[in-house]
């Protein structure tokens, strides 16, 4: 069945009769109701029929035809969305007469449908409205009869949720037609009118009409016009509706609300208006009717009209017309009498919103407007918020505080609410404000440490406003800048006028304000009468003096703009009359000076004020004289040519008698002579009758002394005045004074200051002895101030003494003492060469030290054989010698011969290389080898074949001769060690195995450096065969050599490992550990009572599980104690090998473990044992096993440990006492066995030593009585009838003493005893220095050398014969030898550098050389001794003398004294400056740079080495500058550093003087960077761990003052990192795609490389470019961190041209709509959000409300949109306002972004940022709607889903700015913009 169904029906309705044809349609439709499914009125036949109808043109039919089917729709017959596109397509084509009857058909469907038809993708009345323009008045109609119907169906919400497409399609399409803007005012106006019959129905109307009005637009005058019409429309509708519903009596509160709505719809349309005065006017107008009706019924005020008020504050301080601003002062003086009448008729609890306080500098601002009516309503109005500021400052109640999420997006006042009350409400005085100010350019545009720093956001404010005032000189000024400019300085103003009653920010606040009137001097008015406002309310407040002061000297800042000088001056003149208070009139007076400080157009009133007959007038007012001659001062100080116009008054000031007047005088004078207008001498000849006593009063003589200051110029031309000027200027400098301690201090400096402008030459001719005095004030005076200041004139002295130093001065004669004559004799008569066998024989010890053989020279065939003759002579010398001397198996006379073999073997080798010279034409190095290779082949043939006795000693000569073996001779070392090592593993032969093992400790320890397999090889040997071996020597020859080797294990880069047998890695800690333990184990089983300490020091070795040699394996088998003491020398072995190993175990980090070892030897030495007060170590009976070792082993321990300073002086002295009780002890006891010999004999060696090591290096100090008797026990010994072996100890001891180092290998570095030392030291009870530099100690040394050469010569005794030829020949050689040493030293000094004995350098030289004399007051001596190093550090030269020495001892003075660090700086400062010229000096250094001497050092002295890395570049070697950084890695790099021990902030604190360090090396090295390529790459690769090391630096609210060590921290690593080469800082910075796969460490480390980056680009170290290439990883991240790079990046850009600042942002917004993730906050909580659409032809679709539940430890990635709100909030205009953290920079964008593009310079991408913003704002909304539904989203609007948790948020923000850039979109663009609703 098709059409032709209809059509009998259809043909019907064509005849002409009108019933008939109305009763035809009706049919038809009955017939469309009955039809069957195929016919219904939705099938197309059936709707071909109705269309039929509806296009008939007689007025009948289509008035029935529409009445039909509208039945159809109400008895749901047909789908309403098909009659209605049936209706409208008919509309579309009808006669004008039938438009009508379509609306209404259409009207009838809606009103009856429309909630079925809320899926449609078009608005019916959309449709309707563009079709045809006939329809506008009958539409009109039909929308009041919808909502009509459907408020009596109570459904008026959901109608107007349908209504609103339609009304925003109506409100944004007025600009394009002009019928639109009528229609539109008809729609509007009617639905206001209808509102006004429903009461509270009619708020819902109203309402849904407000959200709408707010898209009209504001381009012309006419929308201007029309936002009027619809405002008053609006305003009289809601009046009628509010007076509806109060006489009806129903609640109110909604009423109120919406009202408090409507107003600030208005005030924003109000910004709107620009110059458009009169409709600005008309909305104030309005607004304050809606307020007066409220009021006029009763109503209550409501705490949200608050928000009114902040509104009103914007708007006034924008006002620029007269009319204007008494509208808005109207309103806001009724706002505020009504809030006042509520609060007193109701009482309150609270002051009030803080808000309102902002209103009182605006209004004081119109307080000088002409206009009377303006005058009068400001005047009511500030008199109501004085009170309000009264009831502040008086009454004890709470602010009310407004939350920040109560307030609404986009406006600029409710961010200046957060700002204050952020700043109100802060618990600490000064707390930051984190802002963009924190990151604003200076004014030179340069970047300091300080620019990124958190500071108070006052001070903040004061520099940008300073910086701001430098600039605006230099740069043409628009007007419209100037507009700007103003309205940002009264907004500041008026938030800062507020913090002045603030309990913390008073003064700090009126500072900021005059800032401000610098920064914009058209303010200044407006800040005069807020200094008289406030002056009025201090004045009445006794708590307030402070602030009203302040007030005060801001009147002088105000008059740097000409126009406020006559306004400040008539301020002030009122206050200087003669009827005024003196207090004031003293007040005025400074305030008048400081005036005029500002602008000169002042002078002449203030010399009126100044003139001398006003000081005889106000001679009785202390106060007011004071004052007067003060500004006089501040004159001849700022102006001395104005001075000279008051020159009379300055003689009146200097001729008062007052102290305060007369000193001042003495000043202003002083400036005058310092410009040179006053002759000083002419003016000293006039005043120096009336000065007054100067040595009474503090500050007359710091007035004199300014004054006297200028006589230098003209000394020489008045060089008799001059004289008595510079006597009192030293008695000022001298004087003692016990009162007015600081007053006292001042005049002194000055005094010093002063005397330093005179010609030293002549201060000598008129203070003859002031040099000495000098010194004596240096090394006696206990302020530091004046201190300081006498350190600047002696730096003065030595400059000037070096400059005239007499280069003719010869070096005195060093005179040799008498023991060196001695010495010569008995080499010249007792050991000469060539005397045949006896010598070797007879003297074997001796001749092994002196002999050599020299050989006549030949011809040429006859020197072939001359290599065999030497060889001959020295083979049968060595042989003679072996035989002869003999070892005893004892342990110590092993190591002298093998000390003693040394120089025999170099000689040899020295001879037979000499022979090769002539004979052989090879290199150097090759001659060498082949003598020793020679040599060694006749060493072990001897050896195989010599008896026992022999062949020890020839395996002691192998072992010396790897000692003398250079490098390059290794492959026979290696062939020597590996002989010896044979003999070792020898155990059927004891004599091989314990003289190898002797030797081979020290062959380890020169063996190259690449044998590790064979040093392996070695040191597991000694320790198998120590384990194996069941010979007491044995075991104790190998403890000694593993202690030896142990000094060479730890090599010097502390990072070589040795290769096991078994192809393992071993490092060199884990070795050390198991010789320890070996060593421990082994003395455990001969000392039990010691197993405790020495546990404890293993425990600094733990046992490895891979260890080859297992604890529980090593055996011992001493039996019986009796045969213990007859071997006692193997005990001695094992204890010196542990003293031995100290080195290394400090290396390792041991220095706990090295004290314990002292503390442990000291133990077990009688008499000595006393000091053992460890807790780990045993305090019974020492043990008389390990005594005799400990005897010898512990002078090894104390010479290391004074090394590293862990030991005193008192402990030295008691360790001297206990060695003689012990020699005394064992001399008096009448003993022969073994032990007892032995333990006398170690003894006196032993302490031989120790007082060798303690005083040749001249830092310590003994007792001199002690040394003495010391000596004198030495002679006992070798005098009083004993075995010779007790003799040879005794001799030991005396040549020990004197230096001779006997049996010591350690490689201890000290001065010769026998050198004459430079200075004479006085007689005193203490001996510091080589024991020679004591007279009486040479008194009583000279005779024991003397009688130990005459037991030498005499033959009756022979081995005591041998025994003292063998000790003096010890002495002998270490003084020759280290004459060599020092001729070659002297040979690269200067020449002579002598001092005259009164010169300055001198005398401090001679003072610190005895500076630990017990005469020295040593805990007063601080500061003395660090001035004293100071002086010296800035001299031209020094004498030669031993510095090393003079620096530890002071290093020692202040660690022993229990100082501050301050002597041990100064000390490295010395060095540091001194060591490219002093050796000792380097040496010291060296050793405190060393790793395991640095990690011990105190954080101080740590920082200073670190800081001074740059200055060792002149100084130390490549080589040693490479390890230096490689330890500096190493030690913050190992766990086991103390580094780790420190907290944070000691931490940075290191850091940050490494980083300085490095900078200052690259800067060194800028130059030079090709001489130092290899210490380039290490600090580079220190740079790299000190930035991963770098904590990273976050920008947050909660950023407080006491980060400014990690500022300083990053500042210094950006200024490092700035001076590397360029292209390893692009590597370096690289940064992959931040969060692409990284862990949480790597994100960190990559945003503070873009951190670096962008601070590298603000000090302009890397071009922009280097930054611009991370836009897209930065803006398309993940990371939570990112938000500290971008704060950094865009702190950058504000140093960048405008041009490049423009692209980032329209880069920025690009890529905002392709992100993934396009925003950066954290939000907690959960948010409800309304999703609706609306397609552009008005059809809408609605979604659910839906809840966003947000987890609060959920953190959201950076994204674009939060670099957009950061760049626009440092660029736009109201950036000193804005808070910088991620939740506010996108709060503010609807603020920013706007005032932004509005600039002329920005407004060029405007359009392009806008349709970014909304493509985004969509993006975002489609993916917020496809989430609602559960529908999957585009990929091409695929977000992150880690961003759900802020969508509603970011999207309100979003769409808030769009909203504020509509003008920018598109129509359509705004209609969806529009659609976006929020609930």
């Amino acid at each position: 069945m098709d059409s032709s169904s209809y059509s009998p029906l259809l043909d019907r309705i064509r005849v002409p009769q009108s019933t008939l044809q109305r009763f035809a349609v009706i049919s038809l439709f009955d017939k469309l109701r009955s039809a069957p499914q195929t016919l219904t009125p939705n099938s197309t036949p059936a709707r071909e029929a109705i269309s039929h109808c509806l296009a008939s043109h007689s007025p009948p039919v289509v008035d029935q035809s529409i009445r039909e089917l509208c039945r159809l729709v109400i008895d749901r017959t047909i789908d309403p969305s098909l009659a209605l596109l049936d209706l409208q397509s008919a509309l579309q084509g009808c006669d004008p007469e039938f438009v009508d009857l379509f609306v209404k058909g259409i009207g009838f469907i809606v009103r009856n449908s429309f909630r079925v038809l809320e899926s449609a993708q078009s608005h019916p009345f959309v449709r309707v409205l563009s079709t045809r323009v006939e329809v506008e008045r009958e539409l009109v109609v039909q929308v009041l009869l919808f909502l009509v119907h459907n408020v009596k169906l109570g459904a008026l919400v959901q109608v107007c949720g349908f209504l609103r497409p339609f009304l925003n399609f109506v409100v944004l399409r007025m600009c394009s037609k002009g019928s639109s803007r009528s229609f539109a005012k008809r729609l509007v106006s009617s639905m206001a009118s209808l509102s006004c019959s429903l009461t509270s129905e009619g708020l819902t109307i109203l309402k849904l009409l407000m959200q709408c009005l707010k898209y009209l637009p504001c381009k012309c005058k006419e929308d201007f016009e029309d936002i009027s019409y619809f405002a008053e429309i609006m305003v009289d509708a809601y009046v009628i509706v509010l007076r509806g519903i109060v006489s009806s009596r129903m609640p109110t509160a909604q009423a109120q609300l919406f009202g408090v709505e409507l107003l600030e719809s208005l005030l924003s349309f109000h910004t709107n208006f620009g110059r458009h005065a009169s409709s600005k006017e008309s909305i104030i107008k309005l607004s304050k009717q809606l307020l007066l009706v409220q009021k006029e019924l009763g109503l209550p005020y409501q705490c949200e009209f608050s928000s009114l008020l902040m509104s009103l504050f914007v708007i006034l301080i924008r006002a620029k017309f007269e009319h204007e601003q008494l509208s808005i002062l109207k309103l806001l003086n009724f706002l505020l009498k009504w809030k006042t009448e509520r609060e007193r008729s109701v009482g309150r609890s609270t002051i009030g919103f803080l808000g309102e306080f902002l209103l009182i500098l605006p209004v004081i601002n119109l307080l000088s407007s002409p206009s009377k009516s303006v005058k009068a309503v400001a005047s009511d109005l500030l008199s109501l918020l004085e009170n309000h500021l009264m009831d502040l400052l008086v009454a004890n109640k709470e602010i009310q505080i407004i939350q920040e999420d109560s307030l609404s997006l986009g406006k600029l006042e409710n961010i200046i609410c957060k700002l204050l009350q952020h700043l109100w409400f802060q618990d600490l005085p000064l707390a930051s404000c984190l802002s963009f100010l924190s990151f604003a350019p200076k004014g030179d545009n340069k970047t300091t440490e300080e620019d990124i720093k958190i500071k108070s956001w006052l001070s903040q404010i004061r520099e940008y406003c300073l910086m701001m005032g430098k600039r605006q000189k230099t740069e043409l000024i628009t007007q419209s800048n100037k507009n700007h400019r103003t309205e940002i300085s009264l907004l500041l103003s008026s938030v800062v006028a507020i913090l002045v009653v603030h309990h913390s920010f008073g003064s700090y606040a009126v500072d900021t304000l005059a800032a401000v009137s610098i920064m914009d001097p058209e303010v200044g008015l407006i800040l005069l009468l807020t200094i008289l406002f406030y002056c009025r309310i201090f004045c009445n407040k006794e708590s307030y003096p402070a602030i009203l002061l302040k007030f005060l000297e801001m009147l002088s800042t105000l008059a740097s703009y000409p126009a406020m000088v006559p306004l400040v001056v008539q301020t002030i003149t009122p206050m200087l009359n003669n009827d005024a208070k003196p207090v004031l009139h003293a007040t005025a007076v400074r305030l008048l000076c400081k005036t005029w400080e500002v602008t000169d157009r002042v002078f002449k009133n203030l010399q009126v004020i100044l003139h001398p007959k006003a000081f005889d007038a106000y001679k009785y007012d202390k106060n007011t004289c004071i004052s007067l001659a003060a500004s006089v001062c501040d004159i001849c100080r700022k102006d001395p040519d104005r001075g000279v116009d008051l020159i009379l008054s300055v003689s009146e000031c200097i001729e008062s008698r007052q102290l305060a007047v007369h000193a001042l005088g003495l000043h202003s004078l002083s400036h005058l002579c310092e410009a040179d207008l006053v002759d000083f001498y002419t003016a000293w000849d006039v005043i120096a009758k009336d000065i007054m006593d100067y040595s009474t009063s503090p500050i007359v003589a710091l007035g004199i002394c300014a004054l006297l200051k200028w006589g230098a110029m003209d000394a020489e031309a008045y060089f008799e005045e001059s004289k008595t000027v510079v006597r009192i200027l030293w008695d000022v400098g001298t004087s003692r004074h016990s009162g007015n301690g600081i007053a006292w201090t001042k005049a002194r400096v000055s005094a010093f200051e002063s005397l330093k402008q005179y010609e030293v030459e002549h201060v000598q001719q008129s203070l003859p002895d002031f040099k000495k005095d000098i010194v004596g004030l240096l090394l006696s005076e206990d302020d530091p101030d004046v201190l300081r200041a006498v350190e600047e004139f002696g730096v003065k002295i030595i400059t000037f003494e070096h400059v005239t130093r007499r280069r003719w001065i010869k070096e005195k004669r060093i005179s040799v003492n008498k023991i060196e004559k001695l010495l010569d004799v008995f080499s010249d008569k007792t050991i000469s060469s060539g005397k045949g066998s006896s010598i070797t024989r007879v003297f074997p010890g001796a001749a092994l030290l002196g002999l050599s053989f020299t050989l006549k020279e030949g011809d040429g065939h006859r020197k072939a054989k001359e290599l065999l003759k030497v060889h001959a002579a020295y083979e049968n010398a060595m042989v003679e010698i072996a035989e002869s001397l003999q070892l005893s198996r004892n342990i110590l006379l092993a190591q002298l011969s093998l000390q003693s073999w040394k120089p025999f073997v170099q000689r040899w080798l020295r001879a037979s290389v000499s022979v090769l010279d002539k004979t052989v034409p090879s290199d150097v190095a090759d001659k060498t080898s082949e003598a020793a290779k020679c040599i060694l082949e006749i060493m072990v043939r001897i050896a195989d074949e010599s008896i026992p006795r022999c062949a020890e000693n020839i395996a002691l000569s192998i072992g010396a001769l790897c000692m003398v073996l250079p490098a390059s001779a290794h492959s026979v070392t290696t062939t020597a060690a590996k002989f010896l090592l044979d003999w070792l593993h020898q155990f059927e032969h004891e004599h091989r195995q314990w003289s190898a093992a002797t030797a081979l400790g020290l062959v380890v320890r020169h063996l190259h450096a690449t044998d590790r397999r064979l040093k392996f090889q070695i040191l597991t040997a000694l320790l198998t065969v120590a384990r194996g071996s069941r010979s007491t020597i044995v075991k104790g020859a190998c403890g000694a050599s593993l202690g030896l080797a142990c000094e060479g294990l730890i090599s010097v880069e502390g990072a070589d490992l040795f290769q096991s047998a078994n192809g393992n890695r071993m490092e060199e800690s884990n070795l050390l550990g198991r010789i320890v333990r070996s060593l421990y184990l082994a003395i455990c089983q001969l000392s039990p009572s010691s197993s405790s300490s020495l546990e404890s020091i293993c425990n600094y070795f733990p046992s490895d599980i891979d260890d080859v040699f297992p604890d529980e394996a090593f055996d011992l088998c001493f039996n019986g104690g009796s045969k213990l003491e007859n071997d006692v020398w193997g005990v001695v072995g094992l204890v010196l090998g542990l003293a031995n190993s100290v080195n290394a175990i400090y290396m390792t980090g041991g220095s706990d473990a090295v004290i314990i070892i002292k503390a442990l030897l000291i133990s077990w030495i009688p008499h000595v044992n006393a000091l053992a007060h460890h807790p780990t170590v045993c305090h019974e009976k020492p043990d008389t096993l390990c005594s005799v070792g400990a005897c010898l082993a512990l002078p090894i321990v104390v010479a290391f440990c004074l090394r590293v300073e862990l030991v005193d002086d008192d402990e030295l002295n008691h360790l001297v006492n206990g060695y003689r009780e012990l020699i005394s002890d064992l001399l008096s006891v009448k003993k022969t066995g073994i032990y007892h010999q032995s333990l006398l004999m170690a003894a006196c060696a032993g302490a031989g030593n120790l007082l060798s090591f303690i005083l040749d290096e001249g830092v310590n100090s003994l007792k001199a009585e002690n040394i003495k008797c010391l000596l004198e026990l030495f002679r006992k010994t070798y005098s009083n009838p004993n075995v010779p072996i007790v003799y040879f100890g005794g001799m030991l001891g005396v040549v020990n003493a004197l230096g001779a180092r006997a049996g010591v290998f350690t490689h201890t570095k000290s001065r010769p005893s026998h050198v004459q030392i430079s200075y004479e030291q006085k007689e005193s009870t203490y001996i510091r220095g080589p024991i020679l530099s004591s007279p009486a100690c040479e008194a009583i040394l000279t005779p024991m050398v003397q009688e130990m050469i005459l037991v030498a010569k005499d033959p009756k005794d022979p081995p005591l014969q041998n025994y003292a030829a063998w000790a003096v020949s010890f002495l002998k050689y270490q003084w020759c030898s280290e004459e060599i040493v020092r001729s070659n030293e002297v040979s690269s000094t200067p020449v002579s550098q002598t001092f005259p004995e009164d010169s300055l350098v001198w005398q401090l030289c001679v003072w610190l050389m005895n500076l630990n004399s017990p005469e020295v007051d040593k805990a007063k001596m601080v500061y003395n001794i660090a001035t004293v190093l100071r002086c010296l550090s800035r001299a031209p030269r020094l004498p030669s003398s031993e510095w090393g020495a003079i620096v530890r001892r002071c290093m020692r003075f202040e660690h022993q004294n229990s100082g501050k660090g301050v002597v041990r700086k100064e000390c490295v400062k010395f060095a540091l400056i001194h060591a490219n010229h002093i050796n000792p000096l380097l040496l010291f250094l060296d050793e405190l740079y060393e790793f395991s001497r640095f990690r011990t050092l105190e954080l101080s002295i740590q920082k200073l080495l670190l800081s001074h890395l740059g200055d060792l570049i002149k100084v130390f070697s490549t080589s040693r500058l490479v390890k230096l950084c490689d330890d500096m890695v190493e030690y913050l790099s190992s766990p086991g550093s103390s580094y780790h021990m420190y907290n944070n902030d000691q931490k940075g604190l290191l850091r940050l003087s490494f980083w300085k360090g490095l900078c200052h090396s690259l800067e060194s090295l800028d130059v030079v960077s090709s001489e130092f390529p290899e210490y380039m790459e290490n600090i580079e690769k220190c740079m790299m761990l000190l930035f991963s090391l770098l904590p990273a630096y976050h920008f947050d609210s909660s950023l407080k003052m006491d980060q400014g060590n990690l500022t300083d921290e990053w500042s210094a690593a950006v200024a490092c990192i700035g001076k590397a080469r360029k292209n390893w800082i692009s590597v370096f910075l690289e940064v992959p795609m931040i969060g692409h796969g990284q862990g949480e460490s790597s994100i960190i480390n990559d945003v503070k490389k873009i951190q670096a980056r962008a601070r590298l680009v603000i000090s302009g170290c890397i071009p922009f470019t280097e930054l611009a290439k991370l836009k897209s990883s930065m803006l398309n991240a993940k990371s939570s961190e990112i938000w500290d790079a971008l704060v950094d990046v865009v702190a950058a850009l504000r140093h960048a041209e405008n041009s490049l600042k423009i692209q980032w942002l329209a880069d920025a917004m690009e890529i905002s709509c392709i992100s993934k993730y396009p925003c950066t906050i954290h939000v907690v909580g959960s948010t409800l959000i309304t999703i609706g659409t609306t397609t552009p032809d008005g059809a809408i679709s609605r979604f659910h409300a839906v809840h966003l539940f947000v987890d609060p430890m959920t953190v959201i990635f950076v994204q674009a949109m939060q670099f957009v709100g950061l760049l626009c909030g440092s660029c736009c205009e109201y950036m000193p306002l804005l808070k910088l953290d991620q939740v506010n920079v996108l709060r503010d964008l609807p603020v920013t972004l706007p005032s932004l593009l509005s600039n002329r310079r920005w407004t060029g991408i405007a359009e392009s940022v806008a349709l970014n913003l909304w493509q985004s704002t969509e993006r975002l909304y489609n993916w917020i709607a496809c989430a609602v539904t559960g529908v999957d989203a585009p990929t091409s609007q695929s977000i992150d889903t880690s961003e759900a948790s802020m969508a509603s948020f970011l999207l309100r923000t979003m769409h808030q700015t769009s909203v504020h850039l509509k003008e920018y979109l598109p129509l359509e663009k705004q209609l969806k913009l529009a659609s976006i609703t929020f609930t």
